[in-house]
């Protein structure tokens, strides 16, 4: 959805633009192509290996940090902005770290399960399978794969550790496999609990949390943050951070308080949630579950909530 993306931050030429998941940068090398000389682009990525591919965007307008993106706050600072004109999150794995065995994010692929977004700190997959209870496990798949039969793949997972380390993709999607005794249709039993674990090892859902968060106080009026997510988890929490911004605060119930004298919403919401077309879907069969949500930060004064996204 690179097009309807950027076309929803409704680039301004001079304006100031944070690309919060760089992955190869398709969608910074759209948004330069629409900023004129005064405009500028930072871009953040967990990645090192996207924050290398990046050196071949030899543009004085453009910058990238090495940073989660719940830093935005502190990298935009940092780089002498107080304001932007527009966020844009695209949220999930990017296809090169899918395509890539050595990443340890697809069961499709062998190769050791590491599944971290920054392999320069913190655990792999296979060291917290190695260390965390039966319970712990089937929390984790529960939780952020919704998978129902995560209490069998976490018995399973602790047996087989039992009799030697699981540190290896195939190694957990055949015990996956073993354990989940229905599937659904064109799906691989293995794929909720491999989304788990990449959720729960990268702290994704959490980190978006803070990145929404910190984005809505560098947006000046008018500008807009977009999001795309690709599971309802993510989704979940963009859908409702949008609509819980997009109305007047809450007012204590039996207060006196005119409508007029209410705080009002920081954000208005733009458009109905898009999908990927057809042709998107046929080309990129990963697209099929993207949503795209857009808002854009209103003036503080004198404005009410408009509901426009279902």
């Amino acid at each position: 959805m690179l097009v309807e993306a950027v076309d929803a931050l409704n680039v301004k030429s001079d304006g100031i633009y944070v690309d919060c998941t760089f992955g190869r940068g398709g969608h910074s090398r759209a948004i330069l192509q629409r900023l004129g000389e005064g405009g500028r682009l930072i871009a953040l990525d967990r990645d090192p290996e996207a924050v290398r591919a990046a050196a071949d965007i030899g543009d004085a307008r453009f910058a990238i940090r090495h940073a989660s993106f719940a830093r935005i706050g502190e990298i935009v600072r940092e780089l002498g902005a107080n304001e932007v004109d527009g966020v844009l999150l695209d949220l999930g794995v990017s296809s090169p770290q899918l395509e890539d065995a050595a990443r340890g994010f697809s069961f499709r692929l062998e190769g050791p399960l590491d599944m971290r977004m920054d392999v320069s700190h913190g655990m792999t997959a296979a060291q917290w399978l190695a260390t965390a209870s039966e319970e712990q496990i089937g929390e984790v798949i529960a939780t952020y794969g919704e998978e129902r039969f995560a209490k069998q793949i976490a018995r399973a997972v602790v047996a087989a550790r039992s009799r030697g380390a699981v540190d290896t993709t195939g190694q957990l999607a055949k015990i996956v496999a073993q354990a989940v005794r229905t599937r659904e249709p064109g799906q691989n039993p293995a794929t909720r609990t491999f989304q788990a674990l990449r959720i729960f090892i990268n702290q994704e859902l959490e980190e978006l949390s803070l990145a929404l968060s910190n984005s809505l106080g560098l947006l000046r009026a008018g500008a807009r943050i977009v999001v795309i997510s690709f599971h309802s988890l993510e989704d979940r929490i963009v859908k409702r951070f949008m609509r819980e911004h997009s109305q007047p605060a809450p007012v204590p119930r039996g207060l006196p308080l005119r409508e007029s004298e209410r705080i009002p919403p920081k954000l208005r919401l733009i458009g109905r949630p898009q999908r990927p077309g057809a042709q998107e879907v046929a080309d990129n069969p990963r697209s099929r579950s993207a949503i795209l949500r857009t808002a854009e930060r209103v003036a503080a004064e004198g404005l009410t909530a408009r509901r426009v996204m279902a």
